[in-house]
């Protein structure tokens, strides 16, 4: 009898770690400008480091850009109406894919890099966070792609405008 419990304990473990268990999602980037030719396609997944978000942004300029969770999944007034940078722990500025949670906003992902056709690979985990659940979660908020690099000065990275903004939507678990 013990063994079966034992057996069955475990089997649940494997199957709740089970990345086919994961919550997954999307996120549809548009632009925040009548005719603008940004546009991409994210995909966000649970894991065991963080929140993975792996795809494609197009149509930026060139170069560095500020890459961000905003609190609020609104893409409306240019994006504005997403709000600031998603910082449920009232953390300074900062990149929270190189500093961790402890030091830097919750959704401060640095910045993505234009190739020059204008296309942006995303291949990162935000630690600590999850797509849905827990303390830090990204479900529901929007994805803001902005003109500029995040420079990572106080308080948000004087980045510039938003040309790009999508809602981070659950698909699956």
């Amino acid at each position: 009898m013990r063994l079966s419990i034992i057996t069955s304990a475990a089997l649940a473990a494997a199957l709740l770690a089970s990345p086919a268990l994961a919550a997954s999602g999307t996120v549809k980037i548009l632009g925040t400008a009548q005719g603008s030719p940004v546009t991409g396609t994210l995909k966000m997944t649970d894991g065991p480091k963080g929140l993975s978000v792996v795809g494609d942004v197009n149509g930026l300029t060139p170069g560095l850009h500020g890459f961000h969770v905003h609190e609020f999944g609104d893409c409306s007034d240019s994006g504005k109406a997403a709000g600031s940078h998603y910082n449920p722990a009232n953390k300074p500025h900062g990149n929270a894919l190189k500093d961790g949670q402890e030091h830097a906003h919750a959704g401060d992902m640095g910045n993505v890099e234009a190739n020059s056709q204008g296309v942006a690979h995303v291949n990162v985990t935000i630690p600590g966070m999850a797509l849905a659940g827990g303390k830090m979660n990204a479900a529901g908020r929007a994805v803001i792609v902005h003109e500029k690099a995040d420079d990572f000065g106080q308080p948000v990275g004087n980045a510039g405008g938003r040309v790009g903004c999508g809602l981070v939507v659950v698909t699956g678990n």
